[in-house]
């Protein structure tokens, strides 16, 4: 059905606010906002989180779990350089 509404501001801002944060159309939010009061249930949620993943390089021999291990015996030797250089 298409028809013509006038929205009161803070209702625009909030229908503006949703097209951003979900990144969908002024209809899909318009639709879902009067879903929701009328309903009075939360919409699906369509889009699944998905984490960004980067490729290391290959070979990569570094031991992460042991990154705190490594962390204390550089700064011990960055210390015993600095012991060095005071004598």
């Amino acid at each position: 059905m298409r028809t013509t509404v006038t929205l009161d501001p803070d209702v625009e801002r909030l229908i503006k606010d949703a097209m951003r944060e979900r990144g969908i159309s002024f209809k899909e939010a318009l639709n879902e906002a009067a879903r929701m009061g009328l309903r009075g249930k939360e919409p699906k949620r369509n889009q699944k989180f998905a984490q960004k993943t980067f490729r290391m390089g290959e070979g990569q021999e570094f031991r992460w779990d042991k990154a705190l291990a490594v962390a204390d015996a550089i700064e011990d030797e960055e210390l015993n350089r600095k012991l060095a250089l005071r004598k």
